[in-house]
C-alpha cells in the first residue's frame, strides 16, 4: 500500500474510539474528526473530548470537569489556574466561562508513523483523568465553598 494514501487514511479518533470500546465506554463520535466520551470519576462524572485537526497532524484532548457554579470569583480562578499550572508537565488547567466549569486541555502532534499510538494515548487519557480527579476538590473548595486558592491548593495537596 501507498505509504502517502496510508497517512491519508488514517484518523486516530477511531483509535480513540476503539479504545473505549475495549474499556466498555460509551462514547458518541459526533463527526469524523471528534469524539466526546463521559467516564465515571471519584468525585462525579467527566467528559472528555478528543478533535482531530488533520490538517495539522494535531490531536486535542479536553476533559471537562462537572462542577458548575452560578458566580465565579474570576480573580480567584485565575489565581488557582496559576498555582495548579506550575507544576504540570502535561496539558494545563483553563476555565471554559459559556459552560462555567474548569477544564484540562492537552494537545499532540501526530508523527507520520504512530506505531506506538494506541499506548500513547492510553496513557494520556490515563494522566488526564487523574489529573482532574486530583485537582476535583481544589476546584470545588475555590468555585463553591469561596476558599481562597492557595489554602485550597494546600489542603489539597495534603489530601
Amino acid at each position: 500500500m501507498n505509504v502517502a494514501l496510508e497517512q491519508e487514511i488514517y484518523n486516530p479518533i477511531d483509535t480513540i474510539e476503539y479504545l473505549f470500546a475495549q474499556d466498555k465506554v460509551a462514547c458518541d463520535r459526533r463527526k469524523e474528526n471528534e469524539l466526546v466520551a463521559e467516564v465515571q470519576g471519584k468525585w462525579d462524572n467527566m467528559l472528555i473530548f478528543f478533535a482531530y485537526e488533520e490538517h495539522l497532524r494535531c490531536l486535542h484532548i479536553s476533559c471537562l470537569l462537572n462542577l458548575e457554579t452560578a458566580t465565579v470569583d474570576r480573580s480567584k480562578m485565575f489565581e488557582l489556574l496559576a498555582l495548579l499550572n506550575e507544576n504540570l508537565w502535561l496539558g494545563h488547567f483553563s476555565y471554559w466561562s459559556e459552560q462555567k466549569m474548569p477544564i484540562f486541555k492537552h494537545s499532540m502532534i501526530l508523527q507520520d508513523n504512530e506505531e506506538l499510538f494506541y499506548g500513547k494515548i492510553s496513557r494520556i487519557i490515563e494522566l488526564s483523568l487523574m489529573e482532574c480527579e486530583r485537582v476535583y476538590p481544589i476546584f470545588n473548595a475555590v468555585m463553591r465553598q469561596n476558599v481562597e486558592p492557595s489554602q485550597a491548593l494546600y489542603a489539597g495537596m495534603v489530601m
